[in-house]
């Protein structure tokens, strides 16, 4: 029968009798071949059992779960979830080739995109994402995808993605970093993406003590449409094979494998993939108290006399709340930035001031977090950068665990009054 979200996290390995109830951390490097021709045709046909640099049996099963949770074709789990960006976009980009990509996004996404590609050729122009038409106003001929992430980081945007999926042109892909939402409160390949991609660093693993990243492949885009020559041209470092003729919709996941993780290395150790595993069990429990946190927290800081703006998507009058209720309907996700009055001075004193939560850059981890980005993350940029990153002197970012929330508030109430 079929089985439910939350009841697939937790019984989808524990099938038939002497079967293992947690997967097994497999710790080789290497694996054997039956016979010289069987080896060979592993090198042929995208096997991830030869060695571990393009997978391993422990990471196949977290990255088969969490495909299946968001109804993909396949999932590819990496060592951090830069790995996994950075694999997604060499993986088809050319010198030449262009893209648009959301405004608001990662910083480490945005140096990738704007410098490091930009470097071989690659030109990434950026836009507001919130407006379908900004992006899609925006298309070239040499255009080749769109990446967005939603919610967004730092300020919790929401992005229509069916709206920008809708509108785009037959041969244009839709990246979707969906960290911050999880399979648990959002499918942005449900919504006409390409794929999507994680941190599973943050909320699948959700307890601070694993780096991962992982790309889920919707499995449904042609990419024989002449305009990804790495995929539908003959391979030279494969004896010629046309990737997209032998594999089809296996193509782009198959080149994710064979080429990128042999080719960049970024491979993710057997026992990072199991901490990954363990901590999808509890992922919806997690988001359910991570949200209503959250939200109990946003609101109280509102009514906060030295507050000045809360963003959150949450909140009834909030930019995206009407997009969070459509595409994030079981909750706005943890992390929210509200504006602190008395600006960047204030902003410091108040996570020095905090005793509860931890101070540091993460986010998606069982207990609160707290940053100051104008001080720390964004402190090289002038303060008109900042503002425009979204990271203004008066900007607090919270990542709110799953405490209780009465210590939460406790906790930033004696900080603000400090």
């Amino acid at each position: 029968m079929p089985l439910g979200f939350d009841t697939q996290l937790v019984r989808v390995r524990a099938n038939g009798a002497n079967q293992p109830l947690s997967e097994p951390i497999v710790l080789a490097t290497t694996y054997s071949a039956p016979s010289a021709v069987r080896h060979r045709e592993m090198f042929q046909d995208g096997s991830t059992t030869f060695y571990r640099r393009f997978g391993n049996p422990t990471a196949a099963a977290a990255a088969r779960l969490i495909a299946d949770l968001e109804g993909a074709e396949e999932g590819i789990l990496f060592g951090s979830g830069m790995g996994a960006i950075s694999t997604s976009l060499f993986a088809i980009l050319r010198a030449g080739d262009h893209v648009i990509a959301s405004r608001e996004i990662f910083a480490q996404t945005r140096a990738l995109l704007d410098t490091t590609l930009r470097g071989y050729g690659v030109e990434t122009e950026f836009v507001d994402a919130r407006v379908a038409s900004e992006v899609t106003s925006r298309i070239r001929p040499n255009t080749r995808l769109i990446y967005v992430e939603t919610p967004s980081n730092p300020l919790l945007h929401i992005v229509d993605i069916a709206a920008i999926a809708s509108a785009l042109k037959p041969g244009i892909e839709l990246y979707v970093d969906a960290t911050f939402g999880s399979p648990a409160l959002q499918s942005p390949i449900h919504l006409g993406a390409t794929l999507s991609i994680h941190s599973a660093t943050k909320f699948l693993g959700g307890h601070g003590n694993s780096m991962a990243g992982l790309i889920v492949d919707g499995g449904k885009f042609n990419w024989g449409n002449g305009k990804f020559p790495t995929l539908s041209e003959p391979c030279p470092s494969y004896h010629g094979m046309k990737i997209w003729e032998t594999f089809g919709d296996m193509a782009y996941a198959i080149a994710c494998r064979v080429l990128s993780l042999r080719d960049l290395g970024p491979a993710l150790s057997p026992m990072n993939a199991f901490l990954i595993l363990t901590g999808c069990e509890t992922l919806p429990l997690r988001m359910e108290r991570h949200c209503t946190n959250a939200l109990t927290v946003a609101k109280w800081l509102k009514a906060h006399p030295k507050v000045a703006w809360v963003n959150y998507a949450g909140l009834e009058g909030d930019a995206s709340y009407g997009l969070h209720k459509t595409y994030c309907p079981k909750g706005a996700g943890s992390i929210f930035t509200f504006g602190v009055k008395g600006g960047y001075e204030a902003g410091k004193a108040l996570v020095n001031s905090v005793k509860l939560f931890s101070h540091l850059a993460n986010i998606g981890d069982t207990r609160s977090l707290i940053i100051h980005p104008a001080s720390t993350t964004h402190r090289q940029l002038e303060s008109e950068q900042r503002a425009a990153a979204g990271a203004g002197d008066d900007v607090v970012r919270l990542s709110i665990g799953i405490e209780s929330v009465e210590d939460i508030i406790a906790d930033l109430d004696q900080a603000l009054g400090a």
